[in-house]
């Protein structure tokens, strides 16, 4: 590997930004493909693959044998709210290998106690957000059900270009909410991203059983960046 190819790598992980190092097996030349840049053909889908796998390989592309080295930052969840949810989701979601935090400024919910072994911010939002930006890499999941706490975090999510953003709360809530979120400057095309209700629909009822579905619905969302989303997985 070049100084120029270690030196773009360093960076995107100092940045969070996702690359692939391409290898030509038979010369041994390299060049390094950043998350989002134009691609074509074979390589470009071996690539993309690459980049939502997170898997390193060998692949057949322009008539040579590629070796695709993948650096994907590693993937963060965000839960905004310390309720019953999130103390079932924390354990999960470390499990299955995400950074977890928890943002709630209601102090008698956001306690140590109730959450061992968790990143736990009991402040506001808007607070913890400035000194850790969300990013492409992070998923939000909002499930305070209180408006003053929960709206600042969607939209920076939504500016951010968060892989994933999903909002707890009935079809009535959202409504509403959507009509805040408009009014903060949101674009319907962002607002279209948000995962509302929360959770893939497996008729779950008990905060251990909604939070099994959002997790998984996080974990698909990112296992498909770049991919159409499925507009009926969201539960009901």
């Amino acid at each position: 590997m070049d100084a120029n190819a270690l030196k773009r790598i360093n960076q995107a992980r100092r940045e969070r930004r996702a690359v692939v190092l391409v290898t030509d097996l038979a010369d041994a030349t390299s060049r390094v493909i950043e998350e989002g840049q134009a691609v074509g053909g074979a390589l470009g889908e071996a690539v993309a693959k690459a980049f939502r796998s997170a898997v390193s390989g060998s692949v057949e592309a322009e008539g040579r044998s590629l070796f695709l080295n993948v650096q994907v930052p590693h993937p963060r969840l965000v839960a905004i709210g310390a309720v019953h949810i999130s103390q079932a989701l924390a354990p999960m979601a470390k499990v299955a290998g995400f950074d977890m935090e928890i943002i709630d400024p209601r102090t008698a919910f956001a306690t140590p106690e109730r959450f061992p072994d968790v990143l736990l911010h009991a402040e506001w939002p808007e607070d913890v957000l400035k000194r850790q930006a969300l990013d492409g890499y992070t998923a939000l999941a909002v499930l305070s059900h209180d408006p003053k706490i929960d709206d600042f975090p969607l939209k920076a999510a939504l500016d951010a270009g968060c892989f994933y953003v999903g909002a707890l709360g009935s079809r009535k809530t959202h409504a509403k909410r959507v009509e805040r979120l408009l009014a903060a400057g949101a674009t319907a095309e962002q607002i279209d991203r948000i995962h509302a209700p929360i959770g893939l629909d497996i008729k779950a009822s008990s905060p251990a059983e909604i939070a099994v579905a959002v997790l998984a619905q996080v974990i698909g969302a990112l296992r498909t960046r770049g991919v159409a989303r499925d507009s009926k997985d969201a539960a009901a």
